[in-house]
């Protein structure tokens, strides 16, 4: 049982920065990111003479993510540049495109359908990984470290008071709910995205606009973190939701059976440029046990502990890591 602490509320500072003529919204996550020494099987790695940039995107696990690496990368000795909690997904990978940021942690399906701009997810996880993995290297000299096994996909969750009025568990059987009732809370990057709204609800066979599918009225689009509250209270009956998410099991959310495999699989890894890489083979090594540990039931307690409990990230980020004999 992990020891729990009330911890102050740092509030979260976004900034502007101005990056080759163009501007690059970069953020950076509240609290202040400790540094100790390596211990465990990372103990000896030394990035004294180094310097790095971190990113994450602005949602709870992207920089819980974020702040290990800090955590790490400062405790074999580097000086590091925290830039974590960048807003979206487009924004953090123009970052690290552009340079400004260095290494963060990404999702094989994002990368595979957003950023790559392919049409369809590879369904098997290991050859999604590896399909993302050589294609981003190839086309941006960007490695993807071995994944995590966690798997942070998307689903739609029902409250506990709709899955007893509507006995669904399935998202097949979204069509069980009369089209009137077919309300979703979602959040806007959800509704342009490839892998997102629209196809899920084509694949589904519940075509968005058309009254017997879902028509727009039925639509609420609200911030990520606004989303599981208002699934949970019934303001609409069907909620965008990450599978990592403590807030699930937190409000008594069902989170639905993607049965048709409509979304691709989303395991985390580190992706770093590969010159930095072949400069310092090190962060290989620092990370390795790193994302061998983060499973679905363990990112989804570090979650809970910072959505439920109110925890600040970096504290759960350090208290993990010296947890799994990582840092001291």
């Amino acid at each position: 049982m992990r020891l729990k602490r009330l911890t102050l509320a740092i509030t979260t500072a976004v900034v502007a920065v101005a990056l080759s003529g163009c501007s690059i919204g970069l953020g950076t996550a509240g609290g202040l990111t400790r540094s100790g020494a390596l211990t465990g099987p990372v103990e000896g790695i030394d990035l004294g003479e180094a310097s790095f940039s971190v990113g994450s995107k602005n949602f709870t696990e992207q920089i819980l993510l974020g702040k290990m690496t800090v955590i790490l990368l400062k405790s074999a000795g580097a000086e590091v540049q925290d830039l974590t909690n960048i807003p979206g997904s487009a924004a953090s990978r123009e970052a690290q495109l552009a340079g400004q940021v260095e290494i963060t942690w990404e999702y094989t399906g994002t990368a595979w359908l957003t950023y790559l701009n392919n049409a369809k997810p590879i369904p098997d996880e290991r050859k999604q990984y590896i399909a993302t993995r050589d294609a981003d290297l190839r086309e941006n000299d960007l490695v993807w470290l071995p994944p995590a096994p966690l798997n942070n996909t998307y689903t739609m969750a029902i409250s506990a008071e709709s899955a007893k009025k509507y006995g669904i568990t399935k998202l097949s059987e979204m069509s069980k709910v009369p089209p009137a009732e077919r309300t979703f809370c979602v959040e806007s990057e959800f509704t342009n995205r490839p892998d997102g709204l629209e196809g899920m609800l084509e694949t589904y066979g519940l075509p968005l606009g058309s009254p017997q599918g879902i028509p727009r009225k039925n639509l609420r689009t609200l911030q990520t973190g606004a989303i599981y509250d208002a699934t949970a209270k019934g303001q609409c009956t069907f909620g965008e939701v990450f599978t990592t998410d403590g807030r699930i099991e937190a409000l008594d959310l069902t989170a639905l059976e993607d049965d048709r495999s409509f979304f691709p699989k989303y395991n985390a890894s580190l992706v770093v440029p590969e010159p930095l890489l072949d400069k310092h083979p090190e962060i290989a090594d620092l990370f390795e046990p790193v994302a061998a540990k983060l499973t679905n039931e363990v990112i989804a307690g570090l979650n809970a502990e910072v959505d439920v409990e109110g925890r600040d990230p970096a504290e759960v980020a350090w208290e993990w890591l010296v947890e799994e004999d990582l840092v001291r």
